[in-house]
C-alpha cells in the first residue's frame, strides 16, 4: 500500500477517494525542518502541499521512496518543479479548482472598498451608538461597480474567473498578460444560459491609464508587476487588489499612493512579508485584510481534493 502525506491537509473527499483506491493517506502536519526524516522513516510515496510547506532540492535530493510531489492550488512556487521532474517525480497541480474562489473574493474586496466597508467595520462597533449619523453621511459616497472598467493584469484561469463575475456585473473588462493576446470569457447563468465575450490582450500602459479598478492575477516572479511607476500611471482614486502574490506589489509605493489620495483603497489577500505583514498596512484605515484566504472555502478545498486523487490514482496506481 502506497502512502501519502498531505502535510498541509485535504478536503474529506480527496482522502476517501485515495483510500478507496488504496493508498494509505497521512494528514500529520510534519515541521518543515523534519521533513525529510518523516518521509523517509514512514516510506512516503506522494507528498502533498499547498502553500505553507517548501518542497526544494534538499528534500528531493534526500527522499528517495517519493514518486510525487502534488499542489493543491494553482501556483508551484514554493516547489523546485524543474529538478524535481529531472529527477523524475511527476508533480501535479489543480489549475482550476480554486479559480472561482479567488474571483469571488476579489469581489468581496471590491464590493469592501467601493462601500467603505473595511472602515466601517471597525469604527460601528466603537462609535455607530453615538456618531450614527456622522457616520452615515461620512460612508455615503459610495460608488457601484456596474459600468466601471476592470483591469486584470495577469489573465489565466483566476483573471478569467475574475473577468466572468466582471462581466456579470455590468463592468467593462479589460486585461493585460504577457502570453494570452486573445481569449473567449463565457458567463454561465443558473439556467444553463451562457453569453460569451471575446477579449483582446491590451497594452499594459493603456491598462493602468484606463482602469477605475485594477486586480492581480501573475505567479510568483522577479520585480514588482505594479510599483510607483505604474502607480503614476493610473487614474486617480483608483482601487487596488492583490490576491496573487505578496511580491507582485511595492507595498511601500501602495501605502504612499492611499496616504496622496491617488489610490482610493486597496484589497490585499496576499502580503511581502507573509506571515508577517507589516504593522503599518494592517493598520492602515484604507485597505480591507484577509490572511490568505483566496482558494480557502470548502467548494475549493472538495474540488482540490477530488482533482488530487484524480491524478495521483492514475499516474501512481
Amino acid at each position: 500500500m502506497k502512502k501519502i502525506l498531505a502535510n498541509d491537509g485535504i478536503s474529506k473527499n480527496g482522502i476517501d477517494a485515495l483510500e478507496k483506491a488504496g493508498f494509505s493517506v497521512n494528514t500529520t502536519t510534519v515541521a518543515q525542518e523534519q521533513l525529510a526524516n518523516y518521509i523517509n522513516e514512514n516510506k512516503i510515496s506522494a507528498l502533498l502541499v499547498r502553500s505553507a510547506t517548501q518542497v526544494r532540492k534538499d528534500i528531493i535530493d534526500s527522499c528517495p521512496t517519493l514518486e510525487l510531489i502534488g499542489r493543491g492550488g494553482v501556483g508551484m512556487d514554493n516547489i523546485d518543479v524543474d529538478y524535481a521532474k529531472e529527477k523524475g517525480l511527476h508533480v501535479i497541480n489543480t489549475p482550476a479548482a480554486s479559480s472561482a474562489s479567488v474571483a469571488e473574493l476579489v469581489f468581496a474586496h471590491l464590493y469592501n472598498g467601493v462601500r467603505y466597508l473595511y472602515d466601517a467595520n471597525r469604527i460601528m462597533p466603537l462609535e455607530g451608538d453615538s456618531k450614527f449619523k456622522e457616520l452615515k453621511k461620512a460612508y455615503a459616497k459610495g460608488v457601484e461597480l456596474r459600468g466601471k472598467t476592470i483591469g486584470i493584469i495577469g489573465f489565466g484561469k483566476i483573471g478569467q474567473a475574475t473577468a466572468q463575475i466582471a462581466l456579470g456585473v455590468g463592468m467593462k473588462v479589460i486585461y493585460h498578460d504577457i502570453k494570452v493576446e486573445e481569449a473567449t470569457v463565457a458567463v454561465s447563468f443558473f439556467d444553463g444560459q451562457t453569453v460569451s465575450f471575446e477579449l483582446k490582450n491590451t497594452p499594459k500602459d493603456q491598462l493602468l491609464k484606463e482602469s477605475d479598478f485594477i486586480t492581480i492575477h501573475v505567479p510568483a516572479q522577479k520585480g514588482y508587476t505594479i510599483g510607483e511607476a505604474e502607480l503614476d500611471k493610473m487614474k486617480d482614486g483608483v482601487g487596488i487588489i492583490n490576491a496573487a502574490r505578496g511580491g507582485a506589489l511595492d507595498e511601500v509605493a501602495l501605502v504612499d499612493s492611499l496616504e496622496e489620495n491617488k489610490v482610493s483603497f486597496a484589497g490585499l489577500d496576499v502580503y511581502e512579508s507573509e506571515p508577517n505583514p507589516e504593522i503599518r498596512i494592517l493598520m492602515h484605515p484604507k485597505i480591507s485584510l484577509t490572511p490568505h484566504i483566496g482558494a480557502a472555502t470548502k467548494d475549493a478545498q472538495d474540488r482540490i481534493g477530488e482533482e488530487l486523487a484524480q491524478q495521483i490514482v492514475s499516474l501512481l496506481k
